[in-house]
Parts: C-alpha cells; structure tokens; sequence
C-alpha cells in the first residue's frame, strides 16, 4: 500500500495487493471505511476526498469521507502513522469495488491497521 500526500484534504492511495486492502478495510464503519498512512495531521471529523486506486485497476475510484481514526506517528504495536477514513454515504461503487476484491479473504484476520 502507498499513499501521496498534499497540502489539500486530498489523499492518494493505492492498495498494491489483497492482502494491504484487507489489512486497510475498516467494515465495522458505518459505510465501510479505509485505513490510509500518511504522516500529515488531520482532525477527527475533518472531511478528506481521497484517490483509491484497487490492485491491477490503473484508474482511480474518487471517494469523499470523515477522519475517523489516527494513528499517531510513533504508535505503539509498531502500527503505521495514519487516518481511517469513513465513506460517505454515496460510495457505493467504492464499497461494492473493495467487496469485489476481498471476496475470497476471511472477515477474521489479526493483523490490521486499526484494531
């Protein structure tokens, strides 16, 4: 997974593998949500538009969402610094993307970004 960071409330991230997606994925969001590392600051509740780019997928699928999560640089358990970013409520094709993608994964695995 790799991200491009800006001075604007936008992210880049692309997501290399299943296996990043599935560490990422936050489905215990209302609306799904994402894990993002970056070292920028954001505040909770703070309105970000994000560029996802899935797997082999070249073009990049535009979401708008909610900070939800941060994870400080310097966290403990050695997690990356990052934000989880809630989707909004039209991201439809987002959610249906990453569902996509992670059909053949357990909704059960131990090593995420967030929890």
């Amino acid at each position: 997974m790799s991200s491009e960071e800006q001075d604007s409330p936008l992210l880049s991230v692309t997501m290399e593998d299943a296996n990043a997606l599935r560490a990422a994925h936050m489905p215990f969001l209302v609306n799904g949500g994402l894990f993002i590392p970056t070292r920028r600051r954001y505040r909770l509740g703070e309105e970000v538009f994000v560029l996802l780019r899935l797997m082999q997928d070249s073009r990049g699928l535009p979401l708008a969402g909610r900070i939800v999560w941060i994870t400080p640089i310097g966290a403990s358990g050695g997690k990356p610094a990052g934000v989880g970013v809630q989707f909004g409520d039209h991201d439809d094709v987002v959610r249906q993307r990453i569902a996509a993608c992670l059909a053949d994964y357990p909704d059960d695995i131990d090593d995420t970004y967030t929890l």
